[in-house]
């Protein structure tokens, strides 16, 4: 046991970067990479011929792909026209490689949009590399996607920016080789809040001529769906007077849905499991399917951190992941 813990203890240090951009509501904060649209034009490895991105370029696609985690990657793409609007897409190296050499390519691939945590207010798209690399390894094209943070942005412009991603991901699926038919959705602690609210709730999707049903499925990970935000610090990512019957995605249900796949973290002291619990009472109640899991010896930090290649070995999240995936997408 005692060596157990010298390992997790090991890796959780080599690994403090993916950790310290994890979230929590007890008041902790990391500090958030900004951009302004015309940085993100300008330090891009894409540049878009407009800031609504609604349309990809196939050669700059190409010329923008580097390596990353033994997959490529293609960083800073635009998919609105505010700043932290923007995600990494992460392909699978075979599918990279053939795209570089302009090869033909004859199969779509499944796709995953991940949203990550950090309380609403810390993380970006870059500490979550390692999500993409994993999810990309798999086989599945990946974005990984930025959003504007509290307390500049309250509630609803963080869940606003998942739904936009969401809906330029499953248009622009084709021209990433990714089969618009089968996009999930994933996110981690609040990134999980903002997957499940932007597809829960088809008031989200609507502007952009998405429904809930275009998503394949969601998969929440450790996710806050249900619980009263104004007695914790987290209160400074929503608006003043809100309330939780207002907001929280579990009396938010609205408009036919996909499946859900909603696990929680067994060693959780950051967001309780009863949130989950809650969120899958709705779902049922709401005639949605609504799949549960735990995950083994994982806290809030390791549910997402052992998607990571040098923390598979903390917990099953990944393989829990891609047992879903494999089943409701391949």
């Amino acid at each position: 046991m005692k060596d157990s813990k010298n390992r997790i203890q090991q890796s959780e240090d080599i690994n403090r970067d993916a950790m310290n951009s994890i979230g929590s509501y007890t008041g902790k904060k990391v500090r958030t990479l900004r951009f302004t649209g015309a940085a993100v034009l300008a330090l891009g490895s894409i540049a878009l011929a407009t800031q609504s991105a609604q349309a990809l370029s196939p050669l700059a696609i190409v010329n923008g792909i580097t390596s990353s985690g033994g997959v490529g990657v293609s960083k800073d793409i635009l998919y609105g026209d505010e700043p932290l609007q923007d995600l990494d897409i992460y392909y699978p190296k075979p599918l990279a490689q053939a795209m570089k050499a302009q090869s033909a390519i004859n199969s779509n691939y499944p796709m995953v949009v991940f949203v990550h945590g950090g309380s609403w207010e810390s993380g970006n798209k870059e500490q979550y590399a390692f999500v993409g690399q994993s999810l990309a390894q798999a086989g599945y094209v990946t974005a990984v996607i930025n959003y504007r943070k509290a307390p500049e942005h309250v509630y609803p412009d963080y869940v606003e920016d998942a739904a936009q991603a969401i809906a330029w991901s499953i248009e622009n699926a084709t021209s990433l080789h990714a089969d618009p038919s089968r996009v999930a959705v994933m996110g981690h602690s609040a990134g999980a809040f903002n997957a499940v609210a932007a597809v829960s709730n088809e008031d989200f999707l609507a502007p952009y001529g998405i429904k809930p049903t275009d998503v394949a499925t969601v998969i929440g990970i450790a996710g806050p769906y249900s619980y009263d935000f104004r007695k914790f610090d987290s209160a400074t990512a929503f608006a003043p007077d809100a309330t939780p019957d207002q907001v929280m995605p579990d009396r938010q249900i609205k408009g036919a849905q996909p499946p859900y796949l909603l696990l929680t973290a067994e060693k959780d002291k950051v967001v309780h499991p009863t949130n989950a619990i809650k969120m899958t009472e709705a779902f049922k109640k709401a005639g949605v399917t609504v799949e549960t899991g735990e995950i083994e010896g994982a806290s809030h930090a390791t549910s997402i951190g052992a998607m990571a290649p040098p923390l598979r070995w903390v917990n099953d999240v990944r393989a829990q992941v891609l047992t879903y995936l494999d089943k409701t997408l391949k």
